[in-house]
């Protein structure tokens, strides 16, 4: 009999998201104590990872940050600033041979558009994949939102992980550790039209980090009125979106991205960076169709997208003229795949 070729190269991807509402009501301790609620939709920007096996190390490699290292064993996967997402996911699902592990995103480091959440999911993916394991949708989602939060110690909500696991367009309810979901329907015409007429423009990287989650948070712990009634009134706006996406109004779908953009400001002063302000008048100046828009993720750089009432042609114009880039929109349909 013939010895059995195992593979010796395994790949995963899996998309970013854009957050239509909601955003920062899916983090601790909120989401345990009131309950978050995030609509969101995944983006065919995605989180690649490969796993090679073979060679005499343990080598990893990150092409977005122009990092690399290598280490003799598993003994080196220390935690220290470096790295630290692959090696969390390499101690959670350890792999027992030498080999060189990589990543990539297609979108741009700090764009506020769940890239971090996405990699998670594709990590976990090319490693579960490696050890001939399957995970659920849902027990992939899970376990990358615990290599990040847990394992890596990043704060953060699950939205991202959910949304890259998932794909398409979701209301997701959390209720700390629960996550419930609710796929959104969109009409065909519409989502077609919504992926045409929005604009998605990188401002630049973000500065928010998991020390600002951190701070907000803190503030919310501590009784702050401001941001315990500002993430109250970002939950508020989640199902308003999620009907205005089942009715097909975009005019409403736009109006409650600008209204979630400035309860977002409220969270932390340096919320909107100049960069921000910068695109905002320059679409202003270009004159109507621009329906609403607001920052993507967190906020305080990264990505803003915007919904256009017609052709987003002269909006864009307007963008790059104020130094952002203009990324592609394509709605995913579909979430994670490893093979």
């Amino acid at each position: 009999m013939s010895r059995r070729v195992l593979p010796t190269l395994y790949h995963a991807a899996a998309p970013v998201r854009l957050d239509f509402a909601g955003g920062w009501t899916d983090v601790p301790p909120f989401s345990a104590r009131e309950g978050g609620l995030v609509v969101n939709a995944a983006v065919r920007l995605v989180a690649h990872a490969e796993l090679k096996l073979g060679g005499r190390l343990i080598r990893l490699v990150s092409e977005d940050l122009g990092q690399e290292l290598e280490c003799a064993n598993a003994l080196g996967l220390v935690l220290d600033g470096r790295l630290d997402l692959l090696k969390a996911a390499l101690r959670m699902f350890p792999v027992q041979h030498a080999f060189t592990l990589t990543t990539r995103c297609d979108a741009p480091a700090g764009s506020g558009l769940g890239s971090s959440g996405a990699l998670d999911v594709a990590l976990v993916a090319a490693l579960t994949c490696a050890r001939g394991e399957r995970l659920s949708e849902r027990e992939l989602a899970e376990q990358a939102w615990h290599l990040e939060a847990v394992e890596a110690n990043i704060p953060g909500g699950k939205q991202d992980q959910f949304a890259a696991a998932l794909g398409g367009f979701h209301r997701l309810s959390f209720r700390d550790p629960d996550v419930g979901i609710e796929p959104l329907t969109l009409d065909p015409g519409f989502a077609a039209a919504l992926e045409r007429q929005t604009l998605l423009c990188y401002t630049g990287r973000s500065r928010i980090s998991g020390a600002t989650i951190a701070r907000v948070m803190a503030a919310y712990e501590r009784g702050d009125r401001q941001v315990l009634g500002t993430l109250r009134a970002l939950k508020d706006l989640a199902d308003p979106m999620a009907e205005a996406l089942r009715r097909a109004d975009l005019a409403r779908v736009g109006a409650l991205l600008a209204a979630n953009w400035e309860q977002q400001q409220r969270l932390d002063p340096e919320m909107r960076t100049a960069e921000m302000a910068q695109l905002e008048r320059a679409l202003g100046d270009a004159g109507g169709g621009v329906l609403g828009g607001k920052a993507a993720g967190a906020g305080a750089g990264g990505c803003m997208f915007f919904v256009t009432s017609d052709d987003p042609g002269p909006a864009a114009k307007a963008a790059r003229g104020a130094g952002a880039t203009v990324l592609p929109v394509r709605w995913a349909s579909e979430g994670a795949r490893a093979w």
